[in-house]
C-alpha cells in the first residue's frame, strides 16, 4: 500500500526553497536516459507526486514514449531522502492541470509566464530508501 507521509509532504513541497529540488529520471522507449532537476515536485495526494513540466524538452519527450519514472529527493540538512518509482500521466489541459498549476511554487511559475507548461502526475508504485532496494512502501503490499 502507498501512503505518502506528512513528513514527505512537508519536505518535498518545500524542497526548492531549501535548495534541494527533486531529481526526475526518465528513459525513452529505446532506453535512452534523461535526468533533470524539477523544482516544482509536490506531494499531490496520498499516493501521487506531481510537478509542473515547463521546459517541455527531454523529460517530457521520454514520458511521452515511456511513462515509467523515478523521482529522487534528498535533503542534506535533515539527512532524509527517498526514491519514488511510478507511472506518469501528462495533463496538457483540464482540471488536473489547473490543480497542479495552482499548487506549483511561484518561483517555477515565474519561469513560465505564459503558462505553457503541463501537469505531470506520478502514481507512486514504490518508495525506496536512498540506498538499497528493499521498499519502504509498495503498491503490491
Amino acid at each position: 500500500m502507498i501512503k505518502l507521509t506528512e513528513q514527505m509532504r512537508e519536505l518535498i513541497d518545500s524542497a526548492l526553497a531549501r535548495g534541494c529540488p527533486c531529481v526526475v529520471a526518465t528513459a525513452s522507449r529505446d532506453g535512452v536516459p534523461n535526468v533533470g532537476f524539477k523544482g516544482s515536485v509536490m506531494v499531490f495526494d496520498d499516493e501521487s507526486l506531481a510537478y509542473w513540466e515547463r521546459t517541455r524538452q527531454g523529460t517530457l519527450a521520454n514520458l511521452e514514449e515511456n511513462p515509467h519514472v523515478m523521482v529522487l529527493f534528498r535533503d542534506p540538512a535533515s539527512r532524509l531522502g527517498w526514491r519514488f518509482l511510478g507511472t506518469a500521466t501528462i495533463h496538457r489541459d483540464g482540471p488536473l492541470r489547473e490543480q497542479v498549476m495552482a499548487r506549483t511554487v511561484p518561483a517555477e511559475l515565474e519561469r513560465d509566464p505564459e503558462r505553457r507548461g503541463y501537469a505531470v502526475i506520478i502514481r507512486v508504485d514504490k518508495v525506496l530508501p536512498l540506498s538499497g532496494q528493499q521498499p519502504l512502501q509498495s503498491r503490491d503490499d
